[in-house]
């Protein structure tokens, strides 16, 4: 998990974590893996006052926002976070956390999970030596620009948790990352999952010709451009993309409706098609897009986004899988998975807990996070590796 270079280094302070209910499985492996990295690393240090507190059974600070009657909540931290480097955990997205309001059962929207983190934050009191907040899914990361008369609730987001004190921001494929501009001095980190997305299809299908005779980057709209280009450069095939143009004077579920979608491409008969995208919400989008290339004759075709949020549920998603029209769907763990999701026999979970404990493990150490950043040379290792075995 950790890197030996790390160890050449102070860390910053002692390392806890707090975890909103809504990431604490996540949180829970990756406290896991600190523990048994440090375990195996401190040994040679662990007297040293400058390693105080580096190895410990347990980084999990106890912790919680229990809520009144009224739906009013509070921010609780049990223990001291005196002088520590704290690392809080936060996923917006999570639904499936519940309480009760006028006897009535409601769920955890995204503001209610940013006013929690924003609680814990204050329950801190100023007494950590550093905050740094990790939150995946960046809240209201969508409403990043302004037409009209609008709110621009991602800046301000970013702006309230600086002015509270928190010194780093940590999210994954932000949906447009120059939402950063809104704290142009103070920490954030955009991280990317292209290689954790690319040793999990070379892991879970065999066989795969990864050449541009018989594989395929596609882009479902023109907002996941960037990423589509990035994979088809390591991989070295072609991409294509869906270009849907918008009627912005109609407002329908949010959203304005499509008033053309053409495909952007070479021809896609007999390839094995990626998809990718930065989330699945309704999902809409991706499958009208497997569907096009399925009538140009696509063989197969996978579908990668960092967030699976499915929102409309899986009905759609599964008839599709019956008529093989889609194969399979790749969606990382950063965000909430139900139970019902890692059943289905078209879906991969990637896991990300390696990851997020190699970025904690090295900010703590206070080492520069642009060789985690820089994933290429990564990839290229393991897509030697399997066109050796393949």
């Amino acid at each position: 998990m950790t890197t030996t270079n790390n160890m050449e280094t102070l860390p910053v302070a002692p390392l806890k974590i707090i975890s909103l209910d809504g990431f604490r499985p996540l949180a829970e492996k990756i406290n896991d893996l600190i523990v048994t990295a440090r375990h195996d690393q401190a040994w040679e240090y662990k007297n040293l006052p400058a390693f105080l507190g580096y190895e410990a059974d347990n980084f999990l600070v106890d912790a919680e926002c229990p809520r009144f009657n009224s739906g009013e909540a509070k921010g609780i931290i049990k223990e001291s976070v005196q002088g520590t480097d704290l690392y809080i955990l936060a996923d917006v997205t999570n639904h499936s956390i519940e309480y009760s309001l006028d006897n009535m059962v409601n769920r955890m929207s995204p503001d209610n999970h940013f006013q929690d983190l924003k609680r814990l934050i204050d329950a801190c009191n100023g007494k950590a030596h550093r905050i740094n907040v990790i939150i995946p899914f960046l809240y209201e990361g969508r409403q990043n620009k302004r037409t009209n008369l609008e709110s621009l609730d991602c800046a301000t987001a970013l702006q309230e948790l600086i002015k509270m004190g928190v010194k780093n921001i940590i999210t994954f494929d932000a949906l447009d990352p120059r939402v950063q501009n809104a704290i142009p001095i103070d920490g954030f980190d955009n991280f990317y999952t292209s290689y954790q997305f690319i040793r999990a299809l070379l892991e879970t299908e065999k066989g795969l010709k990864l050449d541009n005779d018989h594989l395929m980057i596609i882009s479902a709209d023109e907002g996941g451009m960037s990423k589509a280009v990035f994979y088809a450069n390591i991989l070295g095939v072609d991409m294509g993309m869906f270009y849907k143009r918008r009627d912005y004077s109609v407002v329908l579920n949010g959203e304005n409706p499509v008033a053309a979608y053409e495909f952007l491409g070479s021809d896609v008969e007999g390839k094995t098609v990626l998809i990718v995208a930065d989330m699945i919400f309704t999902g809409q989008n991706i499958l009208e897009a497997a569907m096009e290339l399925k009538k140009r004759k696509a063989s197969k075709i996978f579908i990668a986004a960092t967030y699976g949020l499915f929102a409309e549920g899986y009905d759609e998603f599964d008839e599709y899988f019956k008529k093989r029209i889609i194969d399979r769907i790749f969606t990382t763990n950063l965000t909430y998975c139900s139970p019902e999701l890692l059943e289905k026999p078209y879906y991969t979970n990637v896991d990300l807990s390696r990851y997020l404990a190699l970025i904690i493990d090295t900010i703590n150490h206070d080492r520069s996070v642009d060789g985690i950043l820089d994933s290429t040379t990564r990839i290229q290792d393991i897509l030697t590796e399997y066109k050796k075995n393949n």
